[in-house]
């Protein structure tokens, strides 16, 4: 696929739909998490399923991350086929293919991977003997999301003990995320789920600590909650990830004063053009769902907020507006900040970085291939 710009073009000439990275804002996002984190015991894992690409991944490694996560082994792959070096998959791996080439790839670069239950773990095990490799594997807990993870306590020390039994796989720590915590809107709902969440993850040290069992790594925590997570004197890892580009969704996180609480800017938008402003108070842009996620809520307008994107179809989206103040040309172009930026990214081959983009003469500076697009296996 051709790239929608090329460096050294002028804003005006990006091709739309595009996926644009603001580099100043995204450069700061990043120095901002690295500082965030500078003086403490707790290190960055940068989640790379938000941008999926090892570009971006080495510049967070490059400031201080102890490694990235990834989500599936097509997307570990492509991380190490980039450049990208020590590798969590946070997410269970089944099925023999995909843990043939977890191991094969675990021959090649230091890898973990997550577990929840026994079978998994010796199908595992299994594998990576017939490889004659060892593989490391953080035991995941359920900490209140719900979603995976075994049991806190004494069901994850039965699956410990376990996994100490097998050969081939090493434990190394838990996995300890809080997913459905991250965009809840309040301070006090935020706190009370990360609480419970530290309970957990003590209620299980403390039966590992019983049975002298060490455990190096917990790792978990995200965007919206790490901030609790370093605190919590028990999280040694963060995997953020939303944090380089940010979201609408995100934006709705509030303080206790009822503000935007986040210290990192939004720094991803998708590029639109004016397509149609033949009604009144109404145009329509050339991007739609192909372009934009929208599973957590339509994009919102940067420059104008007098005016609302309403409704996306496959290739158009309809902006509308109040106001006897705003007007649209057809051909003109406009910024998008994405409700969700992980599946719009998703839809993108390219990532275009603009420099000075509120500045005068915005240029594209960078083209990135969204390498891991499409990586869902």
């Amino acid at each position: 696929m051709y790239p929608p710009a090329r460096p050294g073009d002028p804003l005006e000439l990006v091709d739309t739909p595009a996926l644009l990275i603001d580099l100043d804002r995204f450069e700061a996002n990043l120095k901002r998490m690295s500082g965030e984190l500078a003086g403490t015991s707790v290190k960055l894992r940068a989640h790379s399923k938000t941008h999926k690409s090892p570009i971006i991944a080495k510049m967070q490694m490059d400031l201080g991350a102890v490694g990235i996560c990834c989500q599936k082994v097509s997307e570990a792959e492509i991380m190490y086929q980039g450049g990208v070096s020590n590798i969590l998959i946070s997410n269970q791996v089944v099925g023999e293919k995909k843990l043939r080439r977890l191991a094969a790839l675990a021959c090649q670069t230091q890898l973990m991977t997550c577990l929840d239950n026994r079978e998994n773990a010796a199908d595992l095990d299994s594998v990576a003997r017939s490889f004659d490799t060892t593989i490391d594997v953080l035991v995941e807990i359920d900490v209140g999301a719900g979603r995976c993870g075994v049991a806190p306590g004494a069901d994850a020390l039965e699956l410990i003990d376990a996994v100490g039994d097998l050969k081939n796989l090493n434990f190394r720590g838990l996995q300890a995320y809080q997913g459905s915590a991250q965009h809840l809107r309040t301070p006090d709902e935020r706190k009370s789920a990360i609480d419970f969440a530290v309970a957990c993850v003590n209620k299980t040290l403390s039966e590992l600590h019983s049975k002298n069992i060490d455990c190096p790594i917990v790792s978990g925590a995200g965007t919206g909650t790490y901030p609790l997570e370093v605190e919590s004197g028990v999280y040694n890892e963060v995997q953020a990830g939303s944090y380089i580009f940010m979201d609408a969704d995100y934006a709705r996180n509030l303080d206790k004063d009822g503000q935007f609480i986040s210290k990192f800017e939004h720094a991803l938008y998708v590029y639109a053009t004016i397509l149609s402003a033949a009604k009144q108070q109404q145009a329509v842009v050339d991007a739609g769902l192909k372009s934009l996620g929208v599973d957590s809520g339509l994009p919102v307008m940067s420059e104008n907020d007098e005016v609302d994107y309403i409704n996306a179809s496959d290739e158009h989206g309809v902006l509308a507006w109040q106001s006897k103040n705003v007007s649209y040309e057809v051909g003109e172009k406009v910024l998008l900040i994405p409700g969700h930026c992980d599946p719009t990214i998703n839809l993108h081959d390219w990532y275009v970085g603009v420099r000075n983009l509120r500045g005068p003469e915005p240029y594209v500076e960078s083209v990135w291939p969204v390498a891991a697009r499409g990586c869902v296996f």
